[in-house]
């Protein structure tokens, strides 16, 4: 795929240059919670502003249903990527409307602006093929190049990522290229051991790379919620802990097969557990218990890993050379269950291996939890990317990104 140096060197002062970027962050309110995707945008939108160019960047924010929602307006966004930048950036208050129209006609040679959500207009997530392909149109008609630069995007088939590239000349962002690039070190002359450790609720979010997986890793390492399908599939009760009953048998089966191919799969052997979920707005004190995790009672539901466990995972991840984790080990964001995702993390960052986290919520808790981010090999932007990178799936932003006909 093209890059960002060589469009660069083509020249683009004057230029209007689309960007899209993901700047999907967590609100509360008008308060930005984590601004850790719009300090990943900052690169790549300087660069071509010091070029000259007159940047339009757009992305989108949380999923509203193809109409204007004042709860996912990307607002505060504009104001945080105007700090991060040292310069005004003008915002849009529509994606390819009067307002976009206006604010972008204004701009002048290194000049930024923001259009709106755009996730407001149907025709971005629209099944259509002809919807789609005219918001693009309409899209396309804002700018003279286009830069992928949205890595947490790029696994979906929406209008800004797989559609307007074809419009325009286009190069990857430089934040793609260098996710892209980690990518290629966790599937191509990987460095073992290779650990996998995997996290967050649902099992069934991860059955896919989990397979894929199977053929590639050396140690799974599995927490959180999905632990606990793991668990029953084994045969032990779990109490009230969080099951996805429907995936027992696939489970099993992947571990079984994990077994023949030599994989070792490792699983708590201990956890704390509580009478319910904890309050996760007052943070109000929780009053856990430790429980071996093959035999939680009945009443009791596992929320974070036990501290037999903590210990069990920082000597399995002692030895890697690669590792890659995704997803939580329990319910980080209350303190009284945090230290089972604070020991892998400080695990990770005492281990030599090249760590890649991968995004989403995993990102999220580095940061929340006080973690230098540049202590880690990479810190991706993108987890549901990243796992269908992982599981050898074709990225549809990618692949209209390394298209280089337009």
């Amino acid at each position: 795929m093209k890059t960002i140096d060589e469009l660069v060197a083509d020249g683009v002062t004057g230029k209007r240059v689309l960007v899209r970027a993901d700047l999907n962050v967590p609100l509360d309110g008008d308060t930005i919670t984590d601004d850790g995707r719009i300090r990943a945008a900052v690169p790549t939108i300087k660069r071509l502003a010091d070029a000259g160019a007159r940047v339009v960047v757009a992305s989108h924010l949380g999923r509203p249903q193809g109409a204007p929602d004042p709860r996912y307006s990307l607002a505060p966004v504009a104001r945080r990527l105007g700090e991060l930048l040292g310069q005004d950036v003008a915002f849009a208050a529509d994606t390819v409307g009067d307002s976009a129209k206006a604010t972008v006609a204004s701009l002048g040679d290194g000049g930024v602006t923001l259009l709106e959500n755009l996730r407001f207009n149907p025709g971005e997530t629209s099944k259509d093929d002809a919807e789609r392909a005219a918001f693009a149109d309409e899209l396309a008609a804002l700018a003279d190049a286009y830069v992928g630069d949205g890595f947490g995007a790029v696994h979906r088939q929406h209008a800004s990522v797989y559609d307007l590239p074809a419009r325009l000349p286009h190069a990857a962002g430089g934040l793609i290229a260098t996710e892209v690039g980690v990518l290629k070190k966790l599937t191509e002359d990987v460095g073992r051991p290779y650990v996998v450790v995997l996290g967050g609720a649902k099992v069934s979010d991860k059955l896919g790379v989990i397979e894929h997986l199977l053929e590639k890793a050396d140690r799974i390492l599995v927490g959180g919620g999905m632990a606990y399908t793991f668990l029953k599939a084994q045969g032990h009760d779990v109490g009230k802990s969080l099951l996805q009953e429907d995936q027992v048998p696939a489970v099993r089966g992947y571990l079984e097969r994990a077994a023949e191919r030599g994989v070792e799969f490792v699983l708590p052997v201990d956890v704390l557990a509580a009478d319910g979920f904890p309050d996760l707005k007052t943070k109000a004190p929780a009053h856990p218990v430790t429980v071996a995790a093959d035999a939680i009672p009945g009443e009791l539901e596992g929320l974070d890993l036990g501290p037999e466990t903590r210990k069990l995972y920082a000597a399995k991840l002692a030895d890697a050379a690669t590792v890659f984790w995704n997803g939580p080990m329990g319910v980080f964001e209350h303190p009284d269950y945090a230290e089972g995702t604070r020991a892998l993390a400080r695990a990770l960052l005492d281990s030599p291996a090249f760590t890649v986290v991968g995004g989403g919520d995993s990102a999220a808790a580095v940061r929340i939890l006080g973690f230098d981010e540049n202590a880690f090999g990479h810190i991706s932007t993108g987890g549901g990317a990243s796992l269908e990178y992982l599981e050898g799936k074709t990225l549809p932003g990618l692949a209209a990104l390394e298209d280089r006909t337009a």
